[in-house]
């Protein structure tokens, strides 16, 4: 891992365990303001900012240009997504986050059978049409856009993901060089579960 991607992670791990700690009700306060943030840029919405903001690191502040910057859009993300993917889970005994539990992987688990072993066919292969979209996507917030509808499924069959690493995947999809690393990272673990299903 490289010093940012670290601090990334560090910060990300804070974040989740702060959330993790609050009061029932403080929890649900907070959840329900990120959620809002979804579909918006980060910074939009003045309510959320310090969700996000508060100790990030300055080097991952804004460009110059005003835009936010790929850290900024990288955690603004993950985080909006973990609340969309806490919603309707218990927040004691269903922490939607989990430690290796990667993107990849965690999508390649929507294809399984409802009932038994194995994986439906059909369903494997609108997954993998979903799963392209993303690691298609040209910028953050066209792939924001197209994660929406994957964390969404993942809720929805209690399937777990690790938002610290996600936030350091999308920091680094957000760089044309990267972009190809993390394409390749995801095809790994969404591939590799195929091997570990048939053991």
């Amino acid at each position: 891992m490289t010093e940012k991607e670290i601090r990334i992670t560090d910060f990300m791990k804070r974040k989740l365990e702060r959330l993790r700690t609050l009061p029932e009700n403080q929890l649900r306060a907070e959840l329900a303001k990120l959620r809002h943030g979804i579909g918006h840029a980060p910074g939009e919405i003045p309510a959320i900012w310090g969700a996000f903001l508060t100790d990030l690191p300055e080097e991952f502040y804004r460009n110059d240009d005003g835009n936010a910057s790929p850290g900024e859009w990288a955690v603004y993300t993950a985080l909006t997504m973990f609340a969309l993917h806490q919603q309707g889970h218990d927040f004691r005994s269903e922490w939607m986050n989990e430690d290796g539990m990667k993107f990849g992987a965690s999508v390649r688990k929507l294809a399984k059978k409802d009932e038994g072993k194995g994986e439906d066919e059909d369903k494997l292969k609108r997954i993998r049409a979903r799963f392209n979209k993303i690691a298609t996507a040209s910028d953050l917030p066209e792939l924001n856009h197209h994660l929406r509808g994957v964390i969404n499924l993942l809720s929805g069959n209690g399937i777990k993901l690790d938002y610290a690493d996600l936030a350091v995947d999308l920091y680094n999809y957000s760089y044309a060089e990267g972009r190809t690393k993390v394409r390749l990272k995801w095809g790994q673990d969404f591939c590799r579960q195929i091997k570990n299903d048939e053991n």
